[in-house]
């Protein structure tokens, strides 16, 4: 109770300080040409919303999903459970990541950040112009049927192309595009581990040695497959060309 009460009182301090300093929580400036213009308070509580949202962006509308669930799927196949570690999956998926959307945020530097830093559009409308280079990326990797399946969900029958398909149904289509491709990905990667498992497996059979685990036996030989055939090369370069690179 004291510490709610200290924070009524604080915060009634300080809306007294604000009031008192001259500086207006929220207010709207018409412009000439009919837009209205925000006070820089509203536009930090703005932007301080958006910045929530960047995981979500992150995850969502760029090519970080298809790439750590393909090297999740890669550490499985090769039955190694914490090398490398979620951390370093993490951070090679975020890097690759911010390699592959370089030419898309390069786009969306163009045609909305600078136009917004030298005042030429608001806010509002430089969010709407950095939705074009972003949008036609996933546009690019999002199946049509996928895009399909969700305007039918939605009952969209006003839109007559996948390319008019709007933000909302856009994003869930190309999530579920990248699913799939990563799994595809994914199945090709896990075929030659498997082969060297069932072969190590049916040799220990033969052999008699049914108490030893055909993993440890295996892992060896997978891994030294994997080096000799610069398999992390190989998997970072598919990747990068999956994505049209």
């Amino acid at each position: 109770m004291i510490k709610l009460l200290l924070l009524v009182f604080i915060t009634i301090i300080s809306s007294s300080a604000f009031a008192e300093s001259g500086l207006p929580a929220i207010t709207m400036t018409p412009n000439d040409n009919g837009t209205e213009s925000y006070t820089i308070s509203l536009q930090i509580l703005a932007l301080m919303t958006v910045l929530s949202f960047i995981p979500a962006i992150l995850i969502m509308m760029t090519s970080f999903t298809r790439i750590v669930i393909v090297l999740s799927i890669l550490r499985q196949a090769m039955g190694l459970q914490q090398a490398p570690s979620n951390q370093v999956v993490i951070g090679l998926a975020l890097f690759l990541s911010l390699f592959i959307m370089s030419p898309v945020l390069d786009k969306i530097n163009i045609v909305a950040v600078q136009p917004y830093m030298s005042d030429e559009v608001d806010a509002i409308k430089a969010l709407e112009l950095a939705q074009g280079p972003l949008r036609e990326f996933m546009l690019s990797q999002t199946r049509d049927k996928d895009i399909m399946v969700f305007l039918d969900i939605a009952n969209r029958t006003d839109v007559q192309s996948p390319q008019e398909a709007p933000i909302t149904v856009l994003i869930p289509a190309f999530i579920t595009s990248e699913l799939k491709t990563a799994f595809q990905i994914g199945f090709m990667l896990f075929i030659p581990f498997l082969v060297i498992d069932l072969v190590v497996a049916s040799i220990l059979m033969a052999m008699g040695m049914m108490m030893l685990s055909p993993m440890i036996v295996s892992l060896p030989f997978k891994l030294m497959l994997f080096v000799l055939v610069d398999g992390w090369a190989l998997v970072m370069g598919t990747l990068a060309k999956s994505f049209g690179l």
